[in-house]
């Protein structure tokens, strides 16, 4: 008999942050390959651009996971909670693709908005589950 599967949102959105994640390192490095940059980067130029946007996944990304795991933990996570993990993800491809562009782009802002309203939706929840309000 196969175990319990013990949170499989949290588990689920792990092994997709994770994917994400190494694809986001790919790109610094495909980057870093075209214009022969070894180390540093490219002074705000297209290397840079990718560098941060991977940056500010693993800056928020940590605490999206961690509230998922915790509400989950609750027993409050129903189908709600993937399809808050999904946006939240998909948020952070735009952003990453968004942050190719030299301009300000929309993929960019969609991906910021979904990243701050994921955040404090969870956080707002968390605090509601542990004070008993929900």
């Amino acid at each position: 008999m196969p175990p319990t599967l013990f949170l499989p949102v949290t588990l689920t959105a792990c092994a997709a942050a994770a994917i994400i994640a190494v694809w986001l390192a790919v790109r610094c490095g495909q980057m870093r390959l075209r214009h022969n940059i070894l180390h540093g980067d490219d002074n705000g130029g297209p290397l840079a651009r990718r560098m941060r946007a991977q940056l500010n996944y693993v800056e928020n990304t940590p605490f999206v996971l961690l509230l998922v795991a915790g509400i989950e933990l609750s027993g409050r996570g129903q189908a709600w909670l993937s399809l808050v993990i999904g946006i939240y993800l998909l948020g952070r491809v735009a952003h990453a693709i968004g942050m190719d562009s030299e301009t300000p782009h929309i993929l960019r802002k969609i991906g910021v908005l979904i990243t701050l309203l994921t955040l404090i939706g969870l956080a707002v929840v968390a605090t509601l589950i542990a004070s008993g309000l929900f």
